[in-house]
């Protein structure tokens, strides 16, 4: 098969590259509007970019229902700060009810019943139960598209990290007990235990 995607309903691209690029990480991205309301919501298209400094990205697409940008969005344009809380399995049902579109006075902390902490550099605040996050300052916002299911890149610079002490020896994080997920195609959604090594050459 051979996909020409400008020839192709977008929504059949999306599902292509959702049923593809797998698995995908979940940056849970807390904000807070410029009237002072809170926002959590989860992208899975999310990676780091760069150690020196550390900046990481990800993408808030625009909804195919209502053709809108994303409260997230909205918000760090008006903020320029965010905080990306990692997700495990332990928390991932109410992970998935922050993914519901809700209008922009809605606080997704409380529809989900999860715990906003506070941050130590930004507004945002963090979710209690993820057992590490990031604090992020604005670095650069890239349009990609205005279209349904088009997108904007954030950059965001890590400002400081919040790591649970007993996941990190020597720098390293335990990812048996972080247990992280990952998102698949879908309603589908992948945990990481099942792993191997690979040593890379002159290693």
């Amino acid at each position: 098969m051979v996909i020409d995607p400008r020839l192709e309903d977008p929504r059949n691209v999306y599902k292509i590259l959702i049923g593809s690029i797998l698995p995908r990480p979940i940056a849970f991205v807390s904000t807070i509007s410029a009237d002072g309301i809170r926002n959590l919501a989860p992208f899975s298209f999310f990676t780091g970019i760069s150690a020196n400094p550390p900046v990481i990205c990800f993408t808030p697409m625009v909804r195919s229902s209502d053709g809108q940008r994303k409260d997230t969005l909205r918000n760090i344009e008006a903020t320029r700060e965010f905080v990306v809380n990692i997700v495990s399995e332990q928390f991932a049902q109410q992970m998935n009810i922050c993914a519901g579109e809700y209008p922009p006075d809605v606080d997704e902390f409380e529809k989900s019943g999860l715990t906003p902490i506070p941050s130590d550099l930004v507004k945002p605040p963090r979710v209690a139960e993820s057992r590490i996050h990031y604090e992020c300052s604005l670095l650069q916002i890239v349009e990609v598209s205005k279209e349904p299911l088009g997108g904007s890149l954030v950059l965001g610079e890590v400002l400081r990290f919040h790591l649970a002490d007993d996941l990190v020896d020597d720098f390293r994080i335990d990812p048996d007990k972080l247990r992280p997920i990952g998102r698949m195609g879908g309603a589908e959604y992948a945990r990481t235990g099942d792993r191997f090594s690979l040593l890379r050459p002159g290693k």
